[in-house]
C-alpha cells in the first residue's frame, strides 16, 4: 500500500473511533471487514497507530493546535485525525514523511521539538481529568506511576487449561512454536507472553489447552475454590472466561450455570465451551437481576461469583478508549447497579455457601464502597480475608496483592489489569 493510501485510511479509521460511538475494538473489527485488501501488516500498523492516538490523546491534540503550523479550534474532524494519525505513528519516518505535504513536514518538525513542560497536567498524565484526580485522592504519591502504567501496552496472558495440559508442558510447547513465555507470578495456571502473537492457529489454543486471560481474572477462580459436583454460578458470565475457568476447577462435574442478560454473549461462549472439553456448564439467559427464573435457584447455589457489570478502567491498557468514552455521573449509575445485582445473586446462595464480587475497575466506588454497603446490609454474609485465600492456594506474596481484607490488584506495582474483589461466607 501506498504511504498516501495507508494514512488516508488511517485517518479515517481515526476519525471512526474518536466519535466514541461504540468500543474502539468494535469499530477497528468492523472497518477492517469493510476493508478486505488490508494486509495483516497494515492492519496491525492501522490498529496500533489508533490505540495511540487513544493513549495520548490530550498531549497529541495539544501538539496539533499548539505547535507552528497547527490546526485552529474548529478544524473539520478529518483534518484533525490525520494530524493525530501522523504523530501517532510509530513505524519508519521515512514513509510518513512520503505521505505528507511540506506544511505537515514542517509542523511535524515543530511538534518533534515541542517544550513539554508546557503541556496542561492532562496532557501530561493522558486521563481525563475527573478520573486523575479520583486515583491521585486514592493513590497518593504512586499516582505517577499508575498513571504511566496505563499508558504502556499490556502483555498477553494466557491460562492453562488444567483438564487438557500443565504449565510446564504448555511453556516447553510455546517455546518450540517461536513464543517465548514465562510462568505469570501469581496464578498458578497462568502464562506470559510478550507482544501480540497470533493464536488462532496454534494447537495449545485451537485444542483448547489454553484461554486468553488476565492473570487478575484467573484469581478469581482461587478466591471462588469451587469444589467436584457443587452447583455454582457466574452471575455475569459476559465472555465466558471466567466460567471456563471454574469449570477446569470443578473438573467438569457439578452443575455450572453461565448467566447473562445477553444471549448473543452466552452464544458466544459455545465454541469456547467445545475447545475446552466442559460439559457441566449451563448457559442462562436472564432479562435483568430479578429475572424470576433465578427463584428456582434460590438458596441452593454452593458458590456464586459477581463479575459486575463496571467501567472496566483497570483495563486502559488495553482498552484505552474506555477513559474517554465513561464519564463520573456513568460510574455513580454503575455503582447503583452493581450494588443491585451483588444483592440479587446473593439470593442464590445456600446457607454456608461463597459469594464473590469483582470489577476490572480501579475506583473505590464502584469496589469497596459497594462491598462495605453489602456487608452493612447483609449480616448473614461473613467477609473473608481474600489473602487467607490466596495463600492458601498457595499465591506467594498474597498478602501484597490484597488491602482491607480485599484483592486489589494495580498495573503499576503487580503488571496486572486493574482488578478487585471481595468475599463473603453465608452463615450456616
Amino acid at each position: 500500500m501506498h504511504p498516501k493510501a495507508f494514512f488516508d485510511a488511517c485517518a479515517a479509521l481515526v476519525a471512526q473511533v474518536m466519535t466514541f460511538q461504540h468500543p474502539a475494538d468494535a469499530t477497528v473489527a468492523r472497518y477492517f471487514r469493510e476493508h478486505h485488501h488490508l494486509g495483516p501488516r497494515e492492519r496491525q500498523t492501522l490498529s496500533d497507530t489508533v490505540y495511540n492516538v487513544l493513549r495520548e490523546k490530550p498531549r497529541l491534540e495539544w501538539l496539533v493546535r499548539r505547535c507552528e503550523g497547527g490546526l485552529p479550534k474548529g478544524a473539520p474532524p478529518a483534518a484533525v485525525a490525520r494530524r493525530l494519525a501522523l504523530l501517532a505513528f510509530k513505524g519508519e519516518p521515512e514513509w510518513r514523511d512520503a505521505a505528507c505535504t511540506d506544511d505537515e513536514r514542517a509542523w511535524l518538525a515543530q511538534a518533534a521539538n515541542a517544550d513539554e513542560a508546557a503541556l496542561p497536567a492532562e496532557a501530561r498524565h493522558l486521563l481525563p481529568n475527573w478520573l486523575a484526580e479520583r486515583l491521585q485522592a486514592q493513590v497518593g504519591e504512586g499516582f505517577d506511576a499508575l498513571a504511566a502504567s496505563l499508558n504502556v501496552p499490556a502483555t498477553l496472558d494466557l491460562r492453562v487449561n488444567a483438564l487438557k495440559s500443565k504449565r510446564p508442558a504448555v511453556l516447553r510447547a510455546l517455546q518450540e512454536a517461536g513464543m517465548p513465555a514465562e510462568p505469570t507470578p501469581y496464578a498458578p495456571l497462568g502464562v506470559r507472553l510478550q507482544g501480540k502473537p497470533s493464536l488462532h492457529k496454534l494447537p495449545l489454543y485451537t485444542e483448547g489447552a489454553v484461554e486468553v486471560q488476565d492473570e487478575g481474572s484467573q484469581l478469581l477462580v482461587l478466591l471462588m475454590e469451587p469444589k467436584r459436583n457443587e452447583m455454582v454460578a457466574d452471575f455475569c458470565a459476559g465472555a465466558g472466561g471466567k466460567t471456563l475457568a471454574l469449570g477446569a476447577a470443578m473438573r467438569g462435574t457439578g452443575r455450572l450455570y453461565a448467566m447473562d442478560t445477553s444471549g448473543h454473549r452466552l452464544e458466544a461462549i459455545q465454541p469456547r465451551l467445545t475447545r475446552s472439553g466442559l460439559t457441566n456448564v449451563h448457559p442462562m439467559a436472564i432479562a435483568h437481576e430479578r429475572d424470576e427464573r433465578l427463584n428456582r435457584l434460590a438458596g441452593k447455589l454452593d458458590r456464586v461469583l459477581v463479575d459486575a457489570p463496571c467501567s472496566g478502567l483497570g483495563t486502559l491498557r488495553r482498552s484505552p478508549d474506555l477513559k474517554w468514552r465513561q464519564t463520573a455521573g456513568g460510574v455513580a449509575e454503575l455503582a447503583e447497579l452493581q450494588w443491585r445485582i451483588l444483592a440479587s445473586a446473593a439470593r442464590l446462595v445456600k446457607p454456608g455457601g461463597r459469594l464473590v464480587y469483582a470489577t476490572c475497575s480501579l475506583l473505590e466506588e464502584e469496589n469497596e464502597a459497594v462491598a462495605r454497603a453489602f456487608t452493612a446490609a447483609h449480616r448473614d454474609f461473613l467477609p473473608v480475608a481474600a489473602e487467607e485465600l490466596l495463600a492458601r492456594a498457595g499465591v506467594e506474596g498474597a498478602e501484597g496483592l490484597c488491602s482491607g481484607g480485599y484483592l486489589r490488584l494495580w498495573p503499576h506495582l503487580h503488571g496486572t489489569d486493574g482488578f478487585f474483589a471481595a468475599v463473603w461466607n453465608k452463615k450456616p
